[in-house]
């Protein structure tokens, strides 16, 4: 039975999880013989058993080795380790001046919900005795990621990231960074300047640069339209984005030297999320192009994600390089910059 709060937002600005494998074949560049590494269910994995040994026959296997002595730590939601408190603490500032821009899908809807109206192994947050039944309204999916070249401390790339969340869109980022030698020099290749955030849509054909032209884009091709109030204020929206990112100091910005993965990494995160921010300046910083599942309130994938992993908790990354598979946004960062930092 239906309880009597229900929280509709001003209409912000969604695509089910998902195609994995098919991506992993698709952008695979090698492929060795390890095992994987890790016992944690995959999200990539499907349900039929025939389609499993198929999906499992096919993918490729991992090419590089963990960390000597790494281990995948415990999901511990909502805490945070001691020195990572400065860290949670400043990322959690940019939602004050976006006033929580991309922490709700299109369409989204919310309403207090019995304990027994939503089965047990169905994602729902609970509320003094009830929970919280989320609903969004989506629109066109793309069949291909969509791809953005862009680097974290770039407020027009942010505006583009929340329009993403929003959108609930799978996108395969590739990360520029300052003096990044892979993808900056791709950029000026396909479009004549090295500016940022670039979109490429391999479903359409279309790329461009200027982040209001890209946000117009997606919300007409893959929402209903609308672009959120946040999005639409021109100088307004600039400003704040640029006050949001005020606090990082930069971080997310310039190169640290790595190797490259033979495959892009995959990141199950949103943008308003602090845990996930922390994350992304590491990716961004080792220009590791990474597929990223949108997963803000509202959105579908968390009753998938919830239904595989038992919890739900992000960020959560899988790393086809090397088989491993975990939580914990320090405890991720640690195991990029062990695995691929130079």
């Amino acid at each position: 039975m239906a309880g009597v709060l229900s929280y509709h937002p001003p209409p912000p600005l969604l695509r089910p999880l998902h195609q994995s494998e098919n991506f992993r074949r698709r952008y695979r560049v090698s492929a060795g013989s390890q095992e994987s590494y890790s016992s944690m269910p995959s999200l990539s994995t499907v349900t039929s058993r025939d389609e499993e040994e198929k999906s499992m026959a096919s993918a490729p296997s991992p090419t590089l080795s963990p960390p000597t002595g790494f281990k995948i730590p415990d999901p511990k939601p909502f805490a945070v380790r001691p020195d990572k408190n400065l860290d949670i603490a400043t990322a959690t500032l940019p939602l004050l001046f976006r006033l929580g821009t991309g922490i709700f899908v299109l369409g989204y809807s919310s309403t207090l919900v019995s304990d027994e109206d939503i089965p047990s192994n169905q994602y729902a947050m609970k509320v003094r005795g009830s929970k919280l039944k989320e609903t969004s309204k989506l629109g066109p999916r793309p069949q291909k990621p969509i791809e953005i070249y862009e680097f974290e401390s770039c407020p027009y790339c942010r505006k583009v990231r929340e329009i993403v969340s929003i959108l609930d869109l799978d996108v395969l980022f590739y990360p520029c960074p300052r003096s990044g030698p892979t993808f900056r020099p791709k950029v000026l290749q396909m479009g004549g300047k090295q500016q940022f955030p670039y979109m490429v849509d391999p479903n359409t054909g279309v790329a461009m640069y200027e982040s209001d032209d890209i946000i117009k884009y997606l919300a007409d091709k893959y929402g209903d339209g609308t672009i959120p109030l946040m999005l639409s204020l021109g100088p307004i929206t600039t400003l704040t984005a640029m006050l949001a990112l005020i606090f990082r100091l930069g971080k997310g910005s310039s190169y640290t030297p790595s190797k490259q993965p033979p495959v892009p990494l995959e990141l199950w995160a949103f943008e308003s999320s602090p845990f996930c921010k922390i994350v992304r300046e590491v990716l961004v910083e080792l220009e590791l192009p990474h597929l990223l599942h949108s997963i803000a309130r509202g959105s579908p994938r968390r009753h998938e994600f919830y239904q595989k992993m038992g919890h739900f908790q992000v960020p959560y990354l899988e790393d086809p390089n090397t088989g491993v598979k975990m939580f914990e946004s320090a405890e991720i960062i640690e195991y990029l910059k062990a695995t691929y930092a130079l």
